[in-house]
């Protein structure tokens, strides 16, 4: 055998990654995710698994059974249901949602984080509080505000804030706020401070140091923040049911009522409702997985 080959072996040898030792701390821990891993899926598996089955073979046959499979139940769904307006109708809730939360929490973090105020601290506090208050003790004091607030005609049919898509949007910007102003502020604090002093020196204004310097670098943490607001909003049930009226203006989550019935409810049929109506945030998470993990994961090795 020849020196070079030898070499050429040796280097690839060493180049190869090493296994680690199969130790039983890291059986337990792998075991333990597993674990984890299946208890998180088992309730999604379970829906797809009942939506995919006749309510009169589970009925007679039981759930824990295998058989009567069928795709009715999507159909029916979506007919019943009326998810194509319904689906409408949370996009017009959802986007300006998350745009109005994202950048009004992108102000206050840029003025959290380049500004040393006395108030910063209270500041952020104050928006990291609004999070641990429960959504349900604001219920009385926003139903009546909300009735009480008017708006023009060709804002909302009822004239009120209530019963309109401007109050769903106005009370989820103003509960997801906080935790965007407290990940962003954090990001925002770990950028370099030359940026800023060159771009005073160049005359840069504070709105230019904000939208041409500051958020420009955010990206990956404001990715990660969309993905994670539009599932947020787009799956909130509790607000839509308490502060409108109108079945026709019910966000898709809401509109999964019209599958119960008046004596007993079709648990096939809710599931194949509930799959169709969590198909969106699944196909905007994988869409958006990369700059999802990018923005959680950046930052994470800095000193």
């Amino acid at each position: 055998m020849s020196t070079a080959t030898l070499t050429r072996e040796s280097a690839a040898t060493a180049s190869a990654p090493r296994r680690r030792p199969l130790r039983p701390a890291r059986v337990v821990l792998h075991l333990f995710l597993a674990a984890v891993a299946v208890g998180w899926l088992f309730p999604i598996l379970w829906a797809v698994l009942t939506s995919l089955r006749s309510y009169q073979y589970t009925a007679s046959h039981g759930y824990v059974s295998f058989g009567g499979w069928t795709l009715d139940n999507y159909v029916t769904a979506w007919q019943t249901a009326e998810f194509g307006k319904h689906f409408l109708n949370s996009v017009y809730i959802t986007v300006p949602a998350v745009l109005l939360t994202l950048f009004l929490a992108s102000c206050v973090a840029f003025v959290i984080a380049r500004f040393s105020w006395k108030i910063n601290i209270v500041l952020l506090g104050l928006f990291t509080a609004a999070n641990l208050l429960p959504q349900q003790a604001l219920l009385i004091p926003l139903f009546r505000l909300f009735t009480e607030v008017p708006l023009p005609e060709f804002m909302s049919d009822s004239e009120l804030l209530y019963d309109s898509y401007w109050g769903l949007i106005l009370v989820n910007v103003a509960f997801q706020c906080g935790f965007c102003v407290f990940v962003l502020s954090n990001y925002m604090k770990a950028l370099p401070h030359e940026l800023y002093e060159a771009a005073m020196v160049d005359g840069a204004s504070v709105w230019r140091q904000y939208w041409q310097v500051t958020m420009p670098l955010c990206r990956p943490a404001l990715a990660a923040l969309a993905t994670l607001e539009v599932t947020w909003i787009y799956n909130e049930f509790f607000w839509a049911t308490v502060l409108m009226r109108s079945g026709d203006k019910f966000p898709v989550t809401s509109s999964l009522n019209n599958l119960r019935g008046e004596f007993f409810t079709d648990n096939n049929l809710v599931s194949a409702g509930s799959v169709l109506v969590a198909v969106p945030t699944l196909v905007i998470f994988f869409l958006l997985q990369k700059q999802f993990v990018r923005g959680l994961t950046l930052g994470a090795s800095k000193g």
